[in-house]
């Protein structure tokens, strides 16, 4: 049990005293005060509500009809990490953005909370983007859609089945289906994988007859001299205060801990198969070049159909893409939401 939890730790992604590498702009909850922020709340198809924040630039034409872009998390994340930073940057540019909490995480609704869902994950993406056509200053015909880590597989989930969106971009993103299944670089074996799906049936169980729930530790709570380098790379985001963050109505930073009653469909989450169809509609794949989930851009842009553009960032790695404003490439995701919403 203990060693596949860990192995799951090193795919998905404590507070202690930690120093947070704050290096090459890192800037996690970065304020602009070039847009203006509300909360808003609407309702998936499952009758959920999910909460975002809704980004404008200060001073825009309510009158007019504008393009907008719906932002996701990381997985286990929160909108407040990494998703915020997105969208203000990207409203400054002249978009409506908005960045949403997954349901079963932050504030959207979800019982019990880090439900792994990825069906619905991907309905969120389609809420927001009904809820944004219902705006009077949106253009429906111009939405576009960005995920960062794991929210770019459930995008291009919910972008397969969903032509509003017009524009498809991720940013580190992790297939979370091959992840599970397979680990990274294939390194898991079979049995490995029938054993991680009978720990989370046992433990699903255990919950129906009253026990306690258990969390896969995405991200550990305290790292020593043996916890691996892709472990240290989230504790560095996740639970210093570079990007550590406790959303209401929880005790502790328990995100990147999904249930691991749960965490077993993601062996039936297939995001990139028929990718293709999702063409003629744009894609952007945005990784860094140290980056331990780069494989899963390279094999989403490879099977994606025209138009495509992989682009793999100098010098970063996988977390680096969340904050780090001095390597995001903020520019290209700007021009090719601009080419693409018109």
């Amino acid at each position: 049990m203990k060693r596949f939890t860990m192995a799951l730790g090193l795919l998905i992604g404590t507070f202690a005293v930690s120093a947070a590498d704050m290096s090459n702009g890192a800037d996690n909850f970065f304020k602009s005060e070039k847009v203006t922020q509300q909360k808003v709340t609407f309702k998936n198809q499952y009758q959920m509500n999910v909460v975002g924040n809704l980004f404008m630039p200060k001073g825009m034409d309510q009158n007019a009809k504008h393009p907008a872009i719906v932002i996701g998390h990381p997985m286990g994340a929160v909108k407040e990490q990494s998703s915020n930073l997105y969208a203000q940057k990207l409203a400054e540019q002249g978009f409506v953005t908005l960045a949403i909490d997954l349901s079963f995480w932050g504030e959207s609704e979800g019982k019990p909370g880090h439900l792994v869902s990825p069906e619905i994950y991907a309905d969120d993406f389609s809420a927001a983007v009904d809820y944004l056509s219902t705006q009077p200053f949106i253009d429906p015909e111009n939405i576009g859609a960005l995920g960062i880590c794991g929210s770019g597989s459930f995008v291009i989930s919910a972008a397969k089945i969903d032509p509003r969106m017009k524009a498809i971009a991720t940013v580190s993103m992790y297939d979370m289906g091959s992840a599970l299944r397979n680990g990274l670089n294939h390194s898991f074996s079979l049995e490995q994988r029938k054993a991680l799906i009978k720990s989370a049936v046992d433990q699903r169980l255990n919950e129906f007859k009253g026990g306690e729930i258990a969390y896969v530790p995405g991200t550990v709570n305290k790292i020593d001299a043996s916890t691996p380098e892709i472990q240290r790379e989230f504790f560095d985001f996740y639970r210093t205060a570079r990007g550590g963050f406790t959303p209401k109505g929880e005790k502790e930073a328990l995100t990147t801990k999904p249930m691991l009653s749960s965490i077993g469909k993601f062996m039936n989450f297939y995001p990139f198969n028929d990718i293709e169809t999702i063409s003629p509609r744009p894609m952007l794949f945005i990784t860094g070049d140290k980056a331990h989930s780069k494989e899963f851009s390279e094999d989403a842009y490879k099977r994606a159909g025209q138009p495509k553009e992989l682009v793999v960032v100098p010098n970063a790695g996988h977390v680096d893409l969340y904050d780090r404003t001095d390597l995001i490439p903020f520019a290209k995701l700007t021009s090719f939401f601009q080419a693409n919403l018109k």
